[in-house]
């Protein structure tokens, strides 16, 4: 078998992921800029985590800012540091904006969204959701990501200080990777990209109303 030498390449995500991470904290600091010359609208921040992101044994939070009555930003993270029995992983770490428009009120009823995302993984001897990577039994991939979608979604509110939301959406994300024989240590067998639509966001998230 003729043996593959690893060719070093520079990744453009990189660079777009540091743009995104910028994006997102001048993000948060107009946002409190935007808070402390409204008047009182409503909730104005929220902290959530979502529980189908923990089905994937994946700790996040998400913290949501109010810009306008009907106007939110919500910037959810999250980490996935584990390796499981038979080295099987789903290794990543995710940042994913979303500014959202509500239909009747913020923090209550029905929203829509659109929503930027990006992260690095490390994957192998797992099921991932949505059709990515069906030979996860024999390879594994390492690599970064970055897209874009829109979504729907809906909060409830349970009490003065506790929500509940769902939420679902669909969009793209380009994935650039390096493909190894198997889940550990194994022969690189060489770097490609994939062009995923579908999924991006799925999420029955609990929220508490910090003020």
């Amino acid at each position: 078998m003729r043996k593959i030498t690893k060719v070093k390449c520079v990744s453009h995500v990189g660079a777009g992921i540091l743009c995104l991470c910028v994006g997102l904290v001048l993000s948060v600091a107009f946002s409190a800029r935007m808070q402390a010359q409204t008047p009182h609208e409503g909730p104005k921040i929220a902290v959530k985590t979502n529980a189908v992101y923990w089905a994937t044994s994946t700790p996040n939070l998400a913290f949501e800012f109010g810009l306008k009555p009907k106007l939110t930003l919500d910037v959810l993270g999250g980490y996935n540091p584990f390796t499981f029995k038979d080295n099987k992983k789903m290794k990543h770490w995710l940042v994913q904006p979303e500014l959202r428009y509500w239909l009747c009120e913020r923090f209550n009823g029905h929203f829509v969204g659109v929503h930027l995302h990006g992260g690095m993984f490390n994957v192998g001897g797992v099921n991932v959701p949505f059709g990515l990577f069906s030979d996860l039994e024999k390879y594994r991939y390492e690599g970064e990501f970055y897209g874009g979608g829109i979504s729907y979604g809906y909060q409830w509110v349970l009490g003065k200080r506790w929500n509940l939301e769902a939420e679902i959406g669909i969009g793209y994300t380009r994935l650039n990777y390096d493909k190894y024989e198997c889940p550990k240590c194994g022969e690189w067998l060489g770097k490609d990209s994939y062009d995923f639509f579908g999924v991006t966001k799925a999420a029955l998230s609990i929220i508490y109303i910090l003020k």
